[in-house]
């Protein structure tokens, strides 16, 4: 069974950064391209980056310049640095394969507020 655990989340105030960590089980890690995804209250989930095993990235247009994703295959883990935050960056974060074929985490909320 495959699942992903995420962390990292709180309160911050906007310009602050946090760094999301993801623990994948199961031995999909090093097989699947893996995506952070984020959900903020009456949106649709939305994928904000994605890394293939390469390293490659890709990230949508509203974070891309502030949110860098990483992955360390060794620890099936992957991560988000967010910088620069931004309100409407709120939201609960998500790790998954990317497109994602497995059960939701149970996310880790991000707030940016003053």
């Amino acid at each position: 069974q495959v699942q992903f655990v995420e962390s990292g989340g709180g309160l911050v105030q906007p310009g602050g950064s946090l760094r999301l960590s993801c623990a994948a089980s199961g031995s999909i890690f090093s097989i699947y391209a893996m995506g952070w995804y984020r959900q903020a209250p009456g949106k649709q989930r939305e994928l904000v980056a994605r890394i293939v095993n390469d390293g490659t990235a890709n990230y949508a247009n509203s974070v891309k310049g502030r949110f860098t994703i990483s992955r360390n295959n060794a620890k099936n883990t992957v991560y988000l640095q967010m910088n620069s935050l931004k309100p409407e960056d709120t939201a609960v974060y998500f790790c998954a394969t990317a497109p994602n074929f497995y059960s939701w985490g149970q996310g880790t909320q991000v707030t940016v507020s003053s």
